[in-house]
């Protein structure tokens, strides 16, 4: 049996692919889309012994694994799904970011970004250009669509779980993302496959590959939960570190909402001293980033250490400015997020922002599944985590 070593968990390929391989990297997400490809690519072609089961299947010569399809549109704004060439018996992994906010299109001769709606109209274009001729189709959605409208509180609609099933009923039997805002929507399609993966290794390798002075020890470091919400993720970190974990309770004022929420009226923490601690504080999103400095100035009147934010989706709906601030002042030692979602490129330069790069991850995932092997070793990331921080302690001595 052949196998592929991945980091510290060795993933096998000991089969021929259940059906040949053709991704899809919807507009968007064209550079992790080449990136995926290019890993791809590099293990096909890897010598014969290494690889013989992964190479050993029909389209095993083509030059790309990247299918061509394009989405055009109309004056109106109307659009439709192409694909390029046939994909008859494929095993399809179409990618979609559905916020991604580099993209336009014109309409009426006026410019316009491409809305989460407008992504996701895409998804279900090209789907529907498949018309049913894949073997199987995935959809690697790493921000689930409408995540945050993940519930019914009064009379609401429950986007996320329409989008699911909508996707089911067309064909799409398996789907993947990242962090999602709550996993529990799942429980809208019992009967197809969903993985909410956490990029948890991939943000502690990041973090610790360009802070080498770090002492990860309950003396000098802490976790910190951002809200109750937050809470499980900053457990798993709190565990595989060996940390304590602190909590902020956002107290909020129900009698009114702005902006369709209830505003935070202030944050109580709850937790050991942070006093001359580093800390480390992981989210799902940063959207505005309000919430996290009001937290970052809370932390800092504690007299903590230095501060690192994680989120798995930076956004940053209001601009950089702030952060930049914070940064130049002391109060913010970094923010980690991954390539998961865009990144502009003025993003990218900020001396404070680290990034997470998630495309050999995927990379994996894609051709496990394509593979029928199980996830399970990818999903656990705990040995990794551990191999990583031994070799991040014996680098220290």
């Amino acid at each position: 049996m052949s196998e592929v070593l991945y980091d510290a968990v060795k993933v096998p390929f000991g089969n021929a692919p259940v059906a040949p391989l053709g991704i899809i990297a919807l507009p968007g997400t064209e550079e992790i889309g080449e990136k995926i490809n290019q890993y791809l690519m590099a293990w096909r072609d890897a010598p014969a012994e290494e690889n013989s089961d992964f190479v050993a299947y029909p389209g095993k010569d083509t030059d790309s694994f990247l299918l061509s399809i394009k989405c055009p549109r109309f004056g109106t704004g109307e659009g439709k799904g192409l694909l390029d060439q046939s994909v008859r018996g494929y095993d399809v992994y179409i990618i979609s970011d559905v916020t991604a906010r580099q993209i336009k299109y014109k309409m009426y001769g006026e410019t316009v970004l491409t809305s989460p709606d407008d992504h996701y109209a895409n998804l279900k274009r090209v789907i529907a250009a498949i018309g049913g001729k894949a073997y199987r189709i995935t959809v690697i959605m790493p921000f689930l669509y409408e995540s945050r409208q993940h519930r019914r509180v009064s009379r609401e609609s429950m986007d996320c779980a329409l989008m699911l099933q909508e996707l089911t009923h067309m064909g799409v039997e398996n789907i993947i993302t990242f962090d999602a805002h709550d996993p529990r929507v799942q429980n809208a399609i019992p009967l197809t496959g969903f993985e909410n993966i956490m990029p948890t290794y991939q943000v502690l390798k990041a973090l610790l590959r360009t802070h080498s002075d770090m002492k990860l020890d309950k003396e000098h470091m802490m976790i910190v939960s951002p809200d109750e919400g937050a809470i499980s993720r900053n457990i798993y970190y709190s565990t595989v570190l060996g940390l304590d974990l602190g909590m902020f309770y956002k107290r909020r004022d129900y009698s009114k909402v702005v902006d369709g929420r209830n505003q935070i009226i202030a944050h109580d923490y709850m937790g050991a001293s942070v006093k001359g601690k580093d800390v480390l504080v992981a989210d799902d999103i940063i959207s505005s980033g309000e919430s996290m400095l009001d937290l970052l100035k809370d932390l800092r009147r504690r007299k903590v250490g230095r501060v690192f934010m994680t989120a798995t989706f930076c956004f940053f709906t209001n601009g950089y400015k702030a952060f930049d601030e914070a940064y130049k002042k002391g109060y913010l030692g970094g923010v980690i997020g991954t390539n998961l979602c865009y990144l502009p490129p003025e993003l990218r330069q900020k001396e404070w922002f680290i990034e997470a790069d998630m495309s050999k991850y995927m990379s994996f995932i894609i051709a496990t599944l394509n593979h029928d092997h199980s996830l399970d070793k990818l999903l656990n990331p705990h040995a990794r985590i551990k191999a990583l921080l031994e070799r991040y302690k014996a680098n220290q001595q």
